[in-house]
């Protein structure tokens, strides 16, 4: 039933005027509206936009100014939304518009909406950049360090893109680690969830558990444009990775795309191989350098001990005979010891003088118990002083064999008794290199029990001759 509203201008109520009901009004006006719009696009402001309700529809409106339209998103094209819609965001909707007579209001039911242009969601990213950035959560303190050889990596991507096979070639060819993958979609609404529950996951996995926890995280999609990168620029996404006590790698898109995971992760990577190539070092390259290491290691060792060398042998030649230091020794003991003997005498003949002389002015019979008690005195203390005499030669003695045997074991011979031999020339000058011997020259060869006579066979073609003066016959050396 079509209805027809027009009326004559200045026409009065008219008794014949037909009656409608609330319902048919209703119908009419929604037929007309629908067949008068049809299929539109509409551009304006979210507004009044509260998420999903439980049936999963999505109620809010379309503003510019001071007029709106409200808008009806079911959940079959609000699941398939690749933004997430949000108050003050311009977008155009796609839809029909109609009526609802429940409220005597006009709306669209939107088909199809998207931000309005590249320039609304990049302003609403850089705003929710900015929100997140003053929270701390892009602090450059957070940062965690990757480890320089983990035993056990974590992935957080799509299981069928080829993001995963070429993480795991790189691995391959570079240093070759257990992986573990966390399947999640990574792209659409269930996105974000997954991928902020995949990372929780990872962190609370115990580290002795049947699934052993990652040392490393990589989160890794291939490329696309900024509405199929927008779940790695939600909240619930970039918190996760801040939260993450496991150091995490971001691998989102090509090198020349940016979310805002990026900034929460500990390392970003501009793609997913080059996160592989953060994770781990090139095995070859770690074994070519802990061989030159130890090389180093071993030559500076070698170096070390050669000059250790050299400087024991410079002290060697500097040390005198054994003999030379204990002759001024042994002759102040035998000096001590005569005059020692010649004055305990001569204090006893002195002593006996003088008891005699005043025995002669003395009575005799005092002067000789006097004389008795200082005899017996005398023969103790001469006595007391032979004893301490011989206790003072035989420490002296027990000292002087103590050195001597020291400066026997530092002595030449002891080294000629462990295999080693002196090689002198024919005037005498010790030979230390076989540049310094040609052929046919006389050398003699020391041993510890004794000497040889020896002709060099061969030799240097001009060896050097020293004019330093012949070695006292007797005299040795340490080497």
């Amino acid at each position: 039933m079509d209805l027809d509203f027009d009326t004559q201008p200045g026409a009065g109520p008219r008794a014949n005027v037909p009656e409608y009901t609330v319902s048919e009004v209703s119908s009419a006006l929604k037929r007309a509206v629908e067949r008068e719009f049809g299929l539109v696009r509409i551009r304006g402001e979210v507004s009044g936009f509260k998420g999903a309700v439980a049936s999963g529809h999505a109620y809010f409106a379309l503003k510019e100014n001071d007029t709106k339209i409200d808008a009806v998103c079911f959940r079959g094209v609000f699941s398939k939304v690749r933004s997430r819609l949000s108050e003050g965001l311009e977008v155009i909707a796609t839809g029909k518009v109609t009526t609802y007579p429940g409220r005597s209001s006009y709306q669209i039911i939107i088909e199809h909406i998207e931000p309005a242009g590249i320039g609304a969601l990049m302003q609403l990213l850089e705003e929710r950049r900015r929100k997140l950035a003053a929270e701390g959560l892009f602090d450059e303190a957070r940062k965690k360090p990757i480890p320089y050889i983990p035993r056990i990596i974590g992935v957080v991507t799509s299981p069928t893109g080829a993001v995963i096979r070429d993480i795991l070639h790189r691995l391959e060819e570079r240093f070759p680690r257990r992986v573990i993958v966390w399947p999640v979609s990574v792209q659409g609404e269930k996105a974000a969830p997954e991928v902020s529950q995949a990372i929780a996951g990872f962190n609370a996995l115990p580290p002795d558990g049947p699934i052993p926890r990652p040392d490393v995280v990589i989160v890794a999609r291939g490329g696309g444009s900024i509405e199929d990168l927008w779940p790695f620029n939600e909240e619930i996404v970039v918190r996760a990775a801040a939260a993450s006590a496991i150091p995490l790698i971001s691998a989102v898109g090509h090198e020349t795309d940016t979310t805002l995971i990026d900034f929460a992760a500990d390392r970003r990577a501009p793609t997913p191989t080059a996160a592989a190539e953060m994770a781990v070092p090139v095995r070859s390259e770690l074994i070519r350098k802990v061989t030159e290491l130890g090389g180093r290691k071993r030559d500076g060792l070698l170096r070390t001990l050669d000059a250790a060398r050299q400087r024991l042998r410079d002290v060697g030649r500097g040390l005198p005979r054994a003999q030379r230091l204990l002759e001024t020794p042994r002759q102040r003991l035998d000096l001590a010891s005569t005059a020692l003997a010649g004055a305990l005498s001569l204090m006893v003949q002195r002593q006996r003088t003088r008891f005699e002389r005043a025995g002669s002015r003395l009575s005799p019979e005092p002067i000789r118990r006097q004389g008795q008690h200082f005899a017996t005195r005398l023969e103790d203390l001469v006595h007391r002083a032979r004893l301490a005499l011989g206790r003072r030669r035989d420490t002296l003695a027990e000292r002087l064999q103590a050195r001597a045997a020291m400066l026997e074991a530092l002595s030449h011979r002891s080294t000629l008794a462990r295999g080693f031999a002196l090689v002198t020339l024919k005037d005498g000058e010790l030979a230390t290199s076989r540049t310094q011997v040609g052929a046919g020259d006389a050398l003699e060869v020391t041993f510890a029990d004794g000497s040889i006579r020896a002709v060099a066979t061969e030799g240097a073609p001009n060896p050097p001759r020293t004019r330093g003066k012949p070695k006292p016959p007797g005299q040795g050396d340490l080497f």
